[in-house]
């Protein structure tokens, strides 16, 4: 299969990935990369220097400018953590492009899943509208395929914490992610849900309801304790849009960071993490 060199496409407003897949081709992208997203443990295990980018939401030209920014694989190495898809109309470009990544690249560029690669929530909030316009419905549960096998969170350097969304008070040990199977799709409560949905506070030290309806709030002891259980220094996680882009929360272990710009009249972020764990 011929992947074109991304860098090289004249990107503009009447660009669609249509005009350079065919829907084959496509499917065949995606087959790619499950299968070597399932040779990865649901717990990704990697070491710094890294660059790690938060929520796309389907902006292909904000990804563009990012690379344009931090660089790319295979000269970085590249941590996403998630919402590749939904609220932006170019959510298949924006998958496309990192599965192709990843085919060419793997030991580079590493993808987690988001709470927006959840098919209850992708076909409500765009992507399956975007699927539909550009290839068909059907091209859809091929994506679904897909994103049921992006693992869960990363863990760099022994002491960094990497996950979409949060905590989950089921969440006891490392060893709890790596045994996760996948594929799957999280339908209810439990670890995998949390790790997807939760978010820090600091209305309180303890666990909350979430005003998401969904998961949980944590505050600051629940980091505490689990930086202690768990080993780990850090927790770098997304799934909120933040003003700057980032945001240092609970005590200076967890930071939040978003990368796309004006979702809220935000603006976006991208951490870089060196050999010494420092978050530039």
């Amino acid at each position: 299969m011929f992947f074109p060199n991304f860098s090289d496409l004249k990107i503009s407003s009447d660009t669609s990935i249509v005009s350079i897949f065919s829907p084959d081709e496509i499917i065949s992208i995606l087959r790619l990369t499950e299968s070597i997203l399932m040779e990865e443990n649901s717990l990704l295990e990697i070491s710094a220097p890294l660059k790690i980018i938060g929520d796309l939401h389907g902006d292909f030209h904000n990804l563009i400018r990012l690379f344009d920014l931090i660089g790319t694989v295979p000269k970085e190495k590249l941590l996403f953590l998630g919402n590749y898809v939904d609220i932006g109309m170019d959510g298949i470009e924006v998958s496309v492009l990192l599965f192709c990544l990843k085919i060419r690249y793997r030991d580079r560029i590493f993808l987690l899943k988001g709470n927006h690669e959840i098919p209850a929530v992708n076909k409500m909030y765009g992507f399956y509208t975007e699927c539909d316009m550009k290839y068909g419905p059907g091209i859809w549960w091929d994506f679904q395929c897909c994103f049921n096998r992006l693992p869960l969170a990363c863990l760099v350097s022994q002491k960094v914490f990497c996950v979409h969304g949060g905590l989950s008070p089921e969440l006891t040990s490392l060893q709890e992610i790596r045994d996760i199977q996948r594929p799957s799709e999280p339908i209810s409560s439990g670890l995998e849900m949390d790790l997807l949905w939760s978010d820090p506070t600091n209305r309180g030290d303890g666990w909350f309801q979430s005003y998401r309806g969904i998961s949980y709030l944590f505050g600051k002891r629940v980091v505490d304790e689990a930086c202690k259980r768990l080993n780990i220094s850090l927790i770098i996680r997304s799934h909120m849009v933040v003003p700057d882009g980032f945001e240092v929360m609970n005590g200076r272990r967890l930071i939040t960071v978003f990368s796309v710009a004006n979702y809220a009249g935000n603006a976006a972020a991208v951490l870089c993490v060196n050999e010494k764990l420092e978050v530039l």
